[in-house]
């Protein structure tokens, strides 16, 4: 499915699976044949999208910017420094990525961290997505909503009251958007992933679309599956080809193993959710025939006589009067004898 076919029939009464999106960030470093790997992966995997991530070293971080990942994982402790080292791929790098996608079946996203990379990214893509890291920086999100085209905005780090902000710049703008809830700590222990916040921007928030960027490790995707059951209708996690590669973006993400296993999950989890709409199940017929109770004669009643509350009891299997209609009963006269343990059929009583 697409991205705005998918956003267009959200509703927030109707759990469903949601759109993930394998966000590859600079995971291809540097490199055309590695990116389209990663196409390939993520598409294999059952995303529906995949999406890099687009910046010059210069003009997302000053030379001075400290680091704020784990340095035993990315030994780097510049921001500069690291952006530097991914940087390369520019306009024609992601137009011929997303030509790929396109082949693949899947949809391509990139998210962009300056003017000018969002000005050509706007002709490749259908959404926006806003990086936590830039959820207070209300001018670079104005020229973005400018597209006319929904967003998607992570709320790492943030307070309510942040969140709030950016959010009235976007309406006021009246684009379509999705919050996701998220942790800026790379990894985000299990214990930091405060997923009942999804709850609370479903509450905060009710006329936007919920979703869940997780940094957790991917071990068995049980973070992913519940963030979905909490209402997540869009699901972002950091995808690699290799996560044994050192790196800042490798050791946290899923690979198209994991991304396999996840739907795995969500094909069981729907199906123990099955329907939505409380109804009795064809199979459950036999059950409502013979594990219910109807009305029983406690003795026998003779034809004639005026049935009385102590004249009835009631037991399986349900082929009679049903008990929820006892008063309907009493007070009736017998219309023939009633034998002690017969069911009470309606012909029995007067009409």
């Amino acid at each position: 499915m697409k991205i705005l076919d998918f956003l267009n029939t959200y509703s927030p009464n109707e759990l469903r699976r949601p759109y993930v999106i394998a966000e590859a960030g600079v995971n291809h470093e540097g490199s055309m044949d590695l990116a389209k790997r990663l196409i390939d992966e993520a598409a294999e995997g059952g995303a529906h999208a995949i999406k890099f991530q687009t910046y010059k070293a210069e003009t997302i971080a000053s030379k001075d910017s400290p680091y704020y990942w784990d340095i035993t994982k990315e030994p780097t402790q510049s921001q500069f420094e690291l952006f530097k080292k991914y940087d390369s791929f520019w306009k024609k790098e992601y137009e011929q990525l997303a030509r790929y996608c396109e082949t693949a079946g899947i949809e391509f996203m990139s998210t962009p961290f300056d003017v000018e990379s969002a000005h050509f990214l706007n002709d490749l893509m259908p959404i926006f997505k806003v990086s936590s890291s830039d959820l207070t920086n209300i001018p670079f999100i104005e020229i973005m909503c400018d597209f006319g085209k929904p967003m998607i905005l992570s709320t790492g780090a943030s307070y309510l009251w942040e969140i709030h902000q950016a959010v009235e710049a976007i309406t006021k703008k009246g684009n379509q958007l999705c919050l996701m809830h998220c942790v800026l700590n790379y990894p985000t222990p299990d214990a930091n992933a405060n997923l009942g916040m999804i709850k609370s921007l479903i509450r905060h928030f009710p006329e936007h679309i919920p979703g869940y960027s997780d940094h957790t490790l991917p071990k068995d995707m049980e973070v992913m599956k519940m963030a979905t059951l909490l209402g997540a209708a869009v699901i972002e996690k950091h995808f690699t080809h290799d996560k044994s590669l050192p790196g800042n973006d490798h050791y946290h993400a899923m690979d198209k193993e994991d991304m396999k296993h996840f739907n795995q999950l969500m094909d069981r989890s729907f199906e123990l959710l099955g329907s939505f709409e409380v109804r009795a199940l064809e199979d459950e017929a036999p059950a409502r025939a013979n594990a219910r109770r109807s009305l029983v004669a406690a003795k026998e009643i003779p034809q004639g006589k005026i049935i009385e509350r102590s004249d009835l009891t009631w037991k399986r299997p349900a082929k009679g009067v049903s008990p929820k209609d006892i008063d309907q009963v009493v007070g009736k006269v017998a219309v023939k004898t009633i034998e002690e343990d017969e069911i009470i059929k309606w012909n029995a009583i007067e009409s």
